[in-house]
Parts: C-alpha cells; structure tokens; sequence
C-alpha cells in the first residue's frame, strides 16, 4: 500500500491543480493579498489614530495609540499573522507587475516584527523630541469645519494623562532591564517637555485650533468648547507633561546610563546590527559601514582643500573653517532674513525642477520657523510632510534659533535637501501615488528618503544652485557631515568612541558650527543607526546614476532617470538597483516611458 498510496496522491493534487484555470488562480492571489493590504491597514489606522488623521481618515480622531504592554504585545501577534497570511498566498500567481506590492509589504513586516523583538517603546525619545512632540501637533490634519471635530479633538486631549502615563510604564520597564538612554541624550530632551508644560493654556499648541473657531459653529457652542478646552487643558494636558518632565528629571535621570554606545545596552551588538538593516536596508557590518565612511571623508576632504586654494586662502582647511565660523557677512541678523533667504532659494529651484523632473508632486510646501521647544537642541532644519486631506501643504522646518550658527552659504544645500527636489519633492510623490495599496504611500525607507536628499545636494551642482565658492564649500561641508555620520555612528555604538572623540571627528572636518556639531552628537548617540542612511543612500543613488549613463550613452534622459528612481516611492536598496537594471534595459530597448 505504500508504494501505491504516495503517488497517487500526487498525482490526484496536480490533476486538480491543472484544473484551475491560470486566471482564476491570479485573481484568488490578487483578492487574497488585496483583502491582506486592507486589513492590515485598516488595522493600523485604528492601532494608531494620530497616523489615521495624517492620512485623512476622522474615524479615530477623539483617540490616541495605546501603548501599554497588552497593546504591545497585541501588535506583534497581528503583524506574525499578517505575515503569516502573505505566506499562504500564491506568489508565482500573481501577475508581474503586483509582485513588487507583495515584496515591499514582506519587508515591512519583517522590519516591524524584527524591531519590535527588543521592544523599543522602552525610549520613547530621541536628543529633540519625542512621542510628547507628536502630542503637541495631535490637531495636525483635522479639518475643524463641524462641531464635531472639536468634540472629537476633546476627547482626544482627555486622553493624554492614560497615553502619557502608559509611556512611563515602558520606561520604567527600560529602567528594571537596563535598556535605558544615556544621561546626555535625557538633558538635551528635557527642554522639549518642560518649556510646554510650562506654557499658559491659551499659549499651548493643545489650544491653537479653539483661537479661530468658525463662524458655522453656534455662540453657545463656541463659548463651551472654549471652556471646555481650557478645563481640559490645563487639568489634564498640561499637567500631564509636568508629569512626564518630573519623572525624567527625577526617577529617570537616577537611572539614565553614562555610557552612551548601543552596544553597552543589554543584547545592545544585536540591537544595532538590527537598526544598520532598518535604517540601510543592507546588511553591512559596523567595520565595513566604518571603512567606507573613513575613505568618503579622505575624498571630500580633497575637494574642500581644492576650495581653500582657489580661493588663495592662506592658512589650509583649518582656518578656512574658523573664519567661516566667525565672520558676520555669512549670518542673518534676523529670523526674517534666514527665513527669506531659504525662501528665494527655494524659488529658484522650483522654476528649475522641469528640467530634471517629468513627474512633480500637485502639493506645495512652505517654509517657517522649527517649533521653538525643539530649536534649542534641533537639528538644522526638518521636513514636515503634508497630511492627506489638503487642509496645509509639506513644511520646511528651519531652525531660527542662534542666528549666529545658522551660517548663510549652506542654506543652498539644505534647502534642496528638505524642500525640493529634496524631501518635499519625492515625499509628496509617493504620497500621491495611483493604483498602489495605502501602505506604500507611507513607507519610509531611511536609506532610500535620506539618500535621496543627500543625492539632490549634489545635483544642485548640475542646477547651477551653487553661486559662490563658499555656497559649494558649504555643500562639500555638508556631503562631509553625512560621510563623518558613517565613521561616527560605528564609533560610538560598536567601537566604544567617546562624546568628546565625535565632537572632534566632527568639527574638524566639516564648517558646521559648533552648535550644530553638539546637537548632531547627541543625536547620533539618541538614535543608533539612523545617521548611516545618508551618504549610503546617497552613494547607491549615484552608482546607479553612473551605470544608466555609462549603459544608454548618448540616450541617457536625467529626467527619465530621475522618475525611474521615484517612481515606486521608498524603496529598499536592493529592490530600487533591480528597478533601475530594469529602467536601463527599457531605455536601451526604446521600451521606456
């Protein structure tokens, strides 16, 4: 009987599988992954109402994420079952172009799945913010046109004192397991939370949207959501951060590490070999990521000494730098003149973007100042993308703070890197995307993202961005920066580099002042492994630039390139090189469009 039974089997599954039409197979793979991607993300808007409003939909508007360790742990079992389902389904029937929806949805979970293993939630916070900054602008995307979104955003702000609460508990997790921040990265946050809880009711971004009520909401309406919000306010929000800044300040700095690698932390060598492959997207070790950020600054650092000498600087590098960072005619005297020299910039480069781009996004941007509570210890600048719905556009965030560390001549190579055709232009492009799932529009790949930014610093040569020596001295300086991140993440968190080692690595081989070198370090020590996506982004970018040029010659179209690169959205490193290998193939066949 064993001889017989087996292949009959067998051959009774392939006759019933040669039965179903190849067609009908495509459709059951196509309807299977389709109900999986509307699942998951009708399960992820519901897990976290502040993404929900970003993205237009009001359903979850009175609430905020949980993020107690019951909803924790709830999410891991969702995104091993998502998984779990995407197995089950028939990959080889899908049809070709559905393959990559299939592909980027594995990777997310994968990522997520692999993150959440070393509960992360345990620091909740960065060198500049935090969860409490995404508080502050919990109003971001409501329409407030009907009584009922303020009703909703009410009910919202009554839940903070819970939110914030739950968010101490993991941290107080963190504290029994060791998995803790380093005391530097807690002083340099603890700014950010106090200067709001400190605020008067009326003043706070928690009551921004009751100072223009419309005129559609009745007086009686309006006289009591304005009571209402100032009860709620100022006995529960505000309160409520002034809970969080005297457990940070207190029980939390006892226990905040001296250490400041994250290799020190518990299982902290695996922990950042995870955090190398979420933010690259490759599997490079800390010794070959340090290697390669070693010989970019070697390069870069050639080029800012050619600079210097065509200029008949005397002195070398050194001391160009010191006057660089000393000389007034390269400051704004005031936050209006930053502000208005990013914003010509920024107009220049927009009249110019035809010429390099055949896709561009339908939603503008515009500039202002970063939020005053994160400036002290921000970064430069940050983009602030737009939520769907239309009701403002994407942000350019400039850091206004120190007037006197925001030097003029590398305004050029920030503002293509956050506006356009930096951050703005690819964001809002895979925000826009047709005939995709929703969860594409939303990947953030930090390799792809970042390293496309970096990239547009460097086409700013071939725009003619770049007006003066000193304006590509401060891109060259800038470029600089993003390799020394290579060599100074590795450093702190797999080599044991001190604070005081990256703060020299870093103001000596770059102009950015010595400001902006402090907030950096503590950002790369706040955030493992974020840094590296830059420059290997940005490198990866021109590699593949470099193989289109080279492969299609004369017939290469920087424009057809460029919406190759974006036309997917964020993409992991490996699937966009598959991509471009595809893009050259067409073109040399005439095949692309």
């Amino acid at each position: 009987m064993r001889t017989l039974y087996g292949p009959i089997c067998i051959l009774a599954v392939l006759l019933t599988a040669g039965a179903i039409p190849v067609g009908a197979q495509q459709a059951t793979a196509e309807r299977q992954m389709d109900d999986l991607f509307a699942d998951e993300w009708a399960t992820r808007l519901r897990e976290n109402p502040l993404l929900a409003t970003s993205m237009g939909v009001s359903d979850f508007n009175g609430s905020l994420p949980g993020v107690s360790i019951d909803d924790i742990e709830r999410r891991k079992r969702q995104s091993l079952a998502f998984l779990d389902r995407l197995n089950r389904i028939d990959a080889d029937a899908l049809p070709s172009e559905r393959r990559m929806d299939r592909e980027l949805f594995e990777w997310m979970l994968q990522d997520r799945i692999e993150s959440a293993s070393f509960f992360p939630e345990r620091i909740p916070f960065i060198a500049d913010s935090g969860f409490h900054s995404g508080l502050l602008r919990a109003a971001d995307g409501v329409s407030f046109r009907r009584l009922q979104d303020y009703e909703d955003y009410l009910r919202r702000l009554r839940g903070i004192p819970q939110y914030v609460g739950q968010h101490i508990e993991n941290m107080r997790a963190g504290i029994n397991d060791g998995f803790v921040a380093p005391r530097l990265v807690l002083e340099s946050l603890l700014p950010t939370v106090t200067a709001p809880a400190r605020q008067e009711v009326e003043e706070s971004a928690f009551f921004a949207p009751f100072t223009g009520l419309p005129d559609a909401i009745g007086e009686e309406d309006r006289a009591r959501l304005k009571a209402e919000a100032r009860e709620v306010i100022g006995q529960q929000a505000l309160p409520s951060l002034g809970r969080l800044a005297e457990f940070l300040d207190t029980e939390y700095r006892l226990h905040a590490r001296d250490s400041i690698g994250a290799s020190e932390l518990p299982e902290g060598a695996d922990y950042y070999r995870q955090r190398i492959r979420a933010m690259t997207t490759l599997d490079l070790s800390p010794d070959e990521i340090h290697e390669i950020g070693l010989s970019e600054v070697a390069r870069i650092r050639s080029e800012m000494l050619a600079i210097v000498e065509e200029l008949q600087f005397e002195g070398g590098i050194e001391a160009f730098v010191a006057f660089l960072r000393t000389d007034p005619r390269f400051y704004a005297e005031t936050v209006e003149q930053l502000l208005g020299h990013a914003s010509l910039i920024a107009k220049k480069v927009d009249g110019l973007l035809p010429g390099w781009f055949n896709l561009l996004p339908r939603t503008p941007y515009g500039i202002m100042p970063m939020p005053s509570e994160m400036a002290p210890t921000g970064t430069t600048a940050r983009y602030w993308a737009a939520p769907r719905g239309g009701n403002r556009g994407g942000y350019y965030w400039l850091n206004t703070y120190a007037l006197d560390q925001r030097p003029l001549y590398e305004l050029p190579a920030l503002t293509v890197h956050e506006a356009v055709p930096g951050h703005h232009l690819q964001i809002a492009l895979a925000r826009e995307l047709e005939g995709v799932p929703e969860f594409r529009r939303t990947l953030g790949f930090t390799a792809f993202v970042e390293g496309w930014a970096l990239y547009t610093e460097w086409l700013g040569i071939e725009m003619g961005i770049y007006t003066t020596p000193y304006e590509d001295f401060g891109r060259l300086s800038y470029e600089m920066w993003r390799a020394c991140r290579l060599v100074i993440d590795t450093g702190i968190h797999a080599k044991g580099w001190t604070r005081d080692r990256a703060v020299a690595y870093l103001a000596g081989n770059t102009s950015l002042s010595l400001t902006n070198v402090e907030n950096e370090i503590n950002r790369y020590i706040a955030w493992p492994g974020q840094a590296l996506g830059y420059k290997l982004g940005e490198l990866k970018i021109r590699e593949l630039r470099r193989r289109a040029e080279d492969a299609l010659g004369a017939d290469f179209d920087v424009r057809a390139f460029h919406d190759a690169v974006l036309a997917n959205g964020a993409l992991p490193l490996p699937i966009l090189e598959r991509e471009v290998d595809r893009f050259i193939e067409r073109a040399a066949n005439g095949t692309a469009h």
